[in-house]
């Protein structure tokens, strides 16, 4: 029975770790999130639990330092990246995806790194969506649309980070990713490794991630399937996958929330830097989205306007739009406001726009390309 086959018939038996998260939880945003009357009641009260937060996490302290690496540009449909509001003639838009590298030091003394982001950008593209895509971008023509500037190996000797450094890995959501080379496998994968166990290229290092996004990939849904490939953590040793139930903070001005709506896990880094508060996400494709009556695309501020929409969703797998949309208000509200242009806030796309030749329309007003910091 193929992989497919088995995803639309049964369950994976994906581990389920019981390891509790050895972090501070923050319950401030528990009751917004499902507070009664339906989702425009809980925008409210998200927007007021952020104000809270805000000024409870700025009195954190910072990280150590902040880094960020790019890692590949690629295609993405521009009606999933600019949700309903662009009126560009073409298809895809260029994003590129980053990694960040984030340092802290905890009250006991002990250094502690983070890699956010750490993707495998060579086995994420057997994701079922961009493995499709790449049956219509084969060879030379796919080089016109992808440009790899590295890799997380890579990327963290050039930072002067050891690979045993690492404490955590985590990403903003389980889409694409496949994490069997950083955490090694229990058993041998043909595809990487076919004779021994996949050796954890980050010996030390655990998932963070949370826990609802972990049991649905069990089970997912048709809708879902295109997005994960969960097989590609049933042999994933359960001591190296931390789960998380919700927003918690990890070190001095580093913190995980949960803000789902683009997948059941979905959760934003914030950072407290030299320039204020950070949101890290991939909850839309660009700064402007936050702020879209600030936009030049065509079309992005006249559909804000019309619909009455404050920001623009990435909506690529529309879990729960609602969710996803108060998720990014929450984002907007705790993110400073640009020291480089004040009509945009320090929300950093995990996966940025980028402006590109072959996609007219779609060049972004604003781009923030890093964040530095330490």
């Amino acid at each position: 029975m193929s992989i497919a086959e088995r995803l639309a018939t049964e369950p994976l038996a994906i581990p389920r770790p019981a390891t509790t998260a050895p972090f501070a939880r923050i319950d401030t945003f528990d009751k917004a999130l499902t507070a009664p009357g339906g989702f425009g009641p809980r925008l409210r009260a998200s927007r007021t639990a952020a104000l809270d937060f805000r000024r409870e996490f700025a009195a954190t302290g910072t990280p150590d330092s902040v880094r960020t690496h790019d890692l590949i540009s690629l295609p993405y449909p521009t009606g999933y990246g600019l949700f309903r509001a662009a009126i560009s003639p073409t298809p895809f838009l260029t994003i590129v995806n980053r990694m960040l590298i984030v340092r802290w030091t905890d009250t006991d003394g002990t250094r502690r790194t983070l890699l956010f982001e750490p993707s495998d950008h060579e086995l994420d593209s057997y994701t079922p969506y961009f493995a499709e895509l790449q049956r219509y971008t084969p060879g030379p023509l796919r080089n016109l649309f992808v440009h790899e500037y590295t890799d997380v190996l890579s990327a963290c000797r050039t930072a002067g980070i050891d690979p045993a450094e690492v404490d955590y890995l985590a990403f903003d959501h389980l889409h694409t990713q496949d994490v069997r080379r950083w955490l090694g496998t229990t058993r041998p994968q043909a595809d990487i490794s076919p004779n021994a166990p996949v050796a954890a290229a980050f010996p030390n290092a655990t998932l963070l991630a949370q826990r609802d996004e972990l049991e649905a990939m069990a089970d997912l849904h048709p809708f879902q399937r295109p997005w994960y490939q969960p097989a590609t953590f049933v042999d994933v040793p359960p001591e190296k996958i931390t789960p998380l139930d919700g927003s918690v903070l990890l070190g001095p001005g580093v913190a995980l929330l949960a803000t789902p709506g683009h997948a059941m896990g979905n959760q934003s880094l914030v950072l407290n830097t030299d320039t204020g508060i950070w949101a890290i996400s991939e909850n839309a494709i660009a700064a402007e989205c936050l702020t879209p009556e600030h936009s030049r695309i065509p079309g992005v501020s006249r559909s804000a306007r019309s619909w009455g929409h404050e920001v623009i969703l990435n909506a690529n797998t529309i879990e729960t739009t609602y969710e996803q949309y108060n998720s990014l208000v929450i984002e907007k509200t705790i993110a400073d406001v640009s020291q480089r242009d004040s009509r945009f806030r320090q929300f950093f796309p995990s996966s940025e726009l980028t402006g590109a030749r072959l996609n007219p329309g779609t060049t972004p007003t604003f781009t923030h390309r890093a964040i530095g910091h330490g």
